[in-house]
């Protein structure tokens, strides 16, 4: 692990250096990007830094400081070689009261980089009762309020899969805790809208540009009958699905294998700093 701290690349990573009052440690109050490396280069990193900045404008953060946030890149990459690895950008708002208000402290940055396993060939999903909120304040941000995930991840486990997926307050398909959900139907490749209140992956987004999946809004049901379902995020690529709660859904079927192929295949296109 490397991890540099508003300016600073960290001699020890797990050395404590983050306020206990940080409003992104005692409330949630902060924003985060996860973006994979491949042989030491970060994959549409351009892509990932707009988005942050998108999720800070809407959570009423101010917009990060993009050199700031790019030297940290460089300074936690330049400091060892990752064949494969995720880099974790993270912007709070900084020190402030223990409570909801937020104080008048400059933002703080924090950038990691760790090796990355590679994902499983398939994933087993569970749908969880709990529905994402396409009308909260937080829908569609990429927010480090994290521990809806975290309970939900936990009751798919329990349940013997690694993914959970959500409805909406609407009983459409939504998204999975750390992935967007494709699927097709009578050979049509398909995927919620952001309407639905899911994170706008920008895996997700290169998929619909690049394999031209139709973005509709359709019950939860719909999987049920889907011919085939993956999830697409920075850290799985393309994962077909091989079990949906109960349903096993077999081998990967040609979509989602000619969806593997063309993501393998441009990839390196937007692997850079």
């Amino acid at each position: 692990m490397h991890a540099w701290v508003n300016g600073h690349l960290l001699a020890d990573p797990r050395q404590p250096v983050i306020e206990v009052s940080d409003h992104g440690l005692t409330v949630g109050d902060g924003v985060f990007e996860a973006i994979k490396v491949v042989d030491g280069l970060p994959f549409a990193l351009d892509l990932h830094l707009a988005r942050l900045r998108t999720s800070a404008l809407g959570l009423g953060l101010p917009a990060p400081d993009d050199d700031a946030v790019r030297r940290g890149v460089a300074s936690v990459l330049d400091a060892g070689l990752l064949p494969l690895g995720r880099l974790r950008i993270t912007v709070t708002g900084g020190p402030g009261p223990l409570g909801s208000g937020r104080g008048d402290a400059e933002p703080t940055i924090v950038v990691v980089a760790v090796p990355l396993e590679p994902a499983a060939p398939a994933a087993r999903v569970a749908t969880v009762p709990w529905p994402r909120n396409e009308r909260g304040a937080l829908a569609g941000l990429k927010t480090t309020s994290y521990a809806e995930n975290v309970v939900a991840l936990a009751e798919a486990r329990r349940r013997g899969a690694d993914e959970a997926v959500f409805a909406n307050l609407a009983g459409h398909l939504c998204e999975g805790t750390g992935s967007n959900v494709f699927y097709a139907v009578d050979g049509e490749l398909r995927t919620p809208t952001l309407a639905s209140g899911c994170l706008a992956g920008v895996t997700r987004r290169l998929l619909v540009e690049w394999v031209g999946a139709r973005e509709v809004d359709e019950p939860i049901e719909v999987v049920a009958h889907a011919d085939e379902v993956f999830l697409a995020s920075t850290t799985r690529d393309v994962q077909p699905v091989s079990h949906w709660d109960e349903r096993d859904l077999g081998e990967p079927g040609p979509l989602t294998r000619a969806a593997a192929q063309t993501w393998r295949r441009r990839e390196p296109e937007l692997l850079g700093r």
